[in-house]
């Protein structure tokens, strides 16, 4: 069955969703919380069961740019990594909310890629905007799973 506007939508929803409750976590539980929120988030939305999931965070740099693995999103997510130093943790940041707005998408059969804004809002209120694109597939159960994740700051000239 083919991939919906609606089911994009509310991939989206569970990605932003995911952030807010590993941020609660880590603020209720610490990072060990924070990292078991994370995991099972990861397992819920994105596509490592399938292959390498081409993964580029905002936020990252060097040779450790891109992640493809479950344990390098996780890193992102939480920080507080050894084998990757310099991740601060985006997901544990206190975020409260996620909106999105849609550039364009694009959908053929069981693989969609959507392109857009994001807006995540935290407890006081502050909001990041990021550039974003996501690619999904369907997996063998009829799940939307992300499968390629690019986020980039907007461009300041």
């Amino acid at each position: 069955m083919p991939i919906t506007t609606e089911e994009l939508k509310a991939a989206r929803e569970a990605w932003g969703n995911g952030k807010v409750a590993i941020s609660k976590a880590f603020e209720d539980g610490g990072i060990d919380a924070a990292r078991e929120v994370a995991g099972a988030h990861l397992d819920a939305v994105y596509g490592h069961a399938l292959g390498p999931v081409l993964f580029k965070p905002t936020m990252a740099s060097g040779d450790q740019t891109f992640r493809t693995t479950k344990a390098g999103a996780l890193a992102y997510f939480c920080g507080h990594s050894e084998e990757y130093p310099l991740d601060g943790g985006f997901a544990i940041q206190g975020w409260r909310s996620m909106e999105s707005v849609t550039s364009a998408e694009f959908i053929e059969g069981d693989v969609a890629m959507w392109m857009g804004w994001i807006m995540l809002t935290d407890k006081n209120g502050n909001v990041t905007k990021v550039d974003k694109s996501f690619g999904y597939k369907k997996d063998a159960d009829g799940v939307l799973r992300i499968v390629l994740h690019h986020s980039s700051l907007p461009y300041q000239p």
